[in-house]
């Protein structure tokens, strides 16, 4: 909230209350349940066809009945605190597992309420099951309500015994993580955070697979100038890289096709001042260089007028 990032859901769910609804419907095998809970976790990701189709093939064998039944269960969400508790209600009871997920569930969902968390903030979402086994009771996501398609910015859940791993002791605990990469995309979106300028100052772009070897090549002599370089390293449409690096605050792209490679040019596009030129391959570190040198020495004379201002 404090981010001032937009409406956001925290969408919470129970690993007991998943694995206990599939032992009713007959899925008791711990492994098997596993893999089902991480198909049914790409729900909201493949769309509800998929996933079915899925789970009644070879590879699950479920019956149709029963992944019919998994499918109404996985698609409960709720729109604000009463109906949370009442779509868990409507569930029913089942096995000491399953009851025990539905109990912790409405727990969970009272305690956020008495601290204060707007209940547009949060709701239950069966789907959501988190991939990782050693997940053992509550398991959310958060996603912003606008921004739907960069998934979830902060997610994470409860276990039991993960740090058994490493301790004879026993450590229950809830691990979080934010997703600071697609966070801070929508943070710079927004118009919240400045576009920084990156600390990679000349991303080699690749035009055709084939030219990957030579590229790393054209890396290797750009860092051994003293420029920092990234190399992109699968074949995308040129306006995806150039995008990509606009975004990130690369300001050149070194380009280097089939003709250019001919005429031993590289053709660099200035992302700062939208300008293009090309050069010699062999001056390329060397031009590169005085471009960045005389950047620096601007930065540093405007810095220095303020100062005095």
């Amino acid at each position: 909230t404090e981010l001032a990032i937009g409406p956001f859901t925290i969408q919470l769910n129970n690993r007991k209350l998943m694995r206990g609804f599939l032992e009713g419907l007959g899925v008791a095998d711990a492994e098997q349940q596993g893999l089902v809970l991480r198909e049914v976790d790409k729900l909201d990701k493949r769309g509800a066809d998929a996933v079915r189709s899925t789970l009644t093939g070879e590879a699950f064998g479920l019956s149709i009945d029963v992944a019919d039944k998994l499918m109404d269960f996985v698609r409960v969400r709720s729109h604000n605190h009463d109906d949370a508790l009442a779509k868990l209600a409507a569930l029913g009871t089942g096995s000491e597992t399953f009851n025990a997920g539905v109990c912790e569930l409405r727990e969970v969902l009272e305690m956020v309420r008495a601290l204060g968390v707007p209940e547009s903030a949060y709701a239950i979402n069966l789907s959501i099951a988190r991939g990782l086994d050693y997940y053992t009771g509550t398991v959310f996501e958060t996603t912003l309500d606008d921004h739907p398609q960069i998934g979830s910015i902060c997610s994470g859940g409860r276990y039991e015994d993960l740090a058994g791993n490493y301790t004879k002791s026993k450590l229950p605990g809830v691990g979080i993580s934010i997703g600071v990469t697609r966070l801070f995309w929508q943070l710079q979106e927004a118009g919240l955070v400045d576009r920084a300028e990156s600390s990679v100052q000349v991303l080699v772009g690749l035009l055709d697979a084939s030219r990957l070897h030579d590229n790393l090549q054209i890396a290797r002599e750009l860092r051994a100038g003293g420029i920092n370089t990234e190399v992109q390293l699968e074949a995308r449409k040129l306006a995806r890289q150039m995008q990509y690096a606009d975004r990130a605050g690369i300001r050149f792209v070194a380009m280097v096709g089939e003709d250019e490679a001919a005429r031993g040019m590289v053709t660099v596009k200035d992302m700062r001042r939208g300008e293009q030129f090309e050069v010699a391959r062999a001056e390329l570190s060397g031009a590169l260089r005085v471009e960045i040198e005389q950047s620096l020495v601007m930065k540093a004379g405007t810095v220095k007028r303020g100062d005095d201002a």
